[in-house]
């Protein structure tokens, strides 16, 4: 019986991350993940995969109006930014794409990359939200 938990907990988080990964709020990854560490795991999953996908969810919440304004009506740079992989929200930027901080909000970046604005996080140069 203790197997099966173990194993019901582990599968859960497992499955949970990307799904986690996906919401944009500390209460949609909260409920995502409870939804389904319950699914998989029951009472002891759903209460791991809540508090797993919060804690993910809160890392990933979109930046403020002003931000997104910033971005969207900023000057794109003269020379355009191409990469293979693509540009995925959670995922860092290259390290050949240069970032450029947001004036008013330092803990803002943005590029332009294979015609995308995309705002990140500038230490880790994780992608927070994709502009279209």
């Amino acid at each position: 019986m203790l197997f099966k938990l173990i194993a019901g907990a582990a599968t859960a988080m497992a499955v949970m991350s990307g799904l986690a990964f996906a919401q944009s709020s500390t209460v949609n990854g909260a409920a995502g993940g409870a939804i389904t560490g319950a699914i998989v795991g029951g009472p002891a999953g759903a209460a791991i995969g809540g508090v797993a996908g919060a804690v993910v969810g809160t890392a990933i919440d979109p930046p403020p109006a002003k931000v997104v304004t910033y971005v969207r009506e900023a000057p794109a740079p003269s020379a355009r930014v191409v990469v293979k992989e693509k540009v995925v929200v959670g995922q860092p930027l290259p390290e050949t794409v240069v970032v450029t901080p947001v004036p008013d909000d330092p803990t803002y970046a943005y590029a332009v990359v294979n015609d995308e604005r995309v705002i990140v996080e500038p230490s880790s140069r994780k992608v927070i939200q994709v502009i279209k």
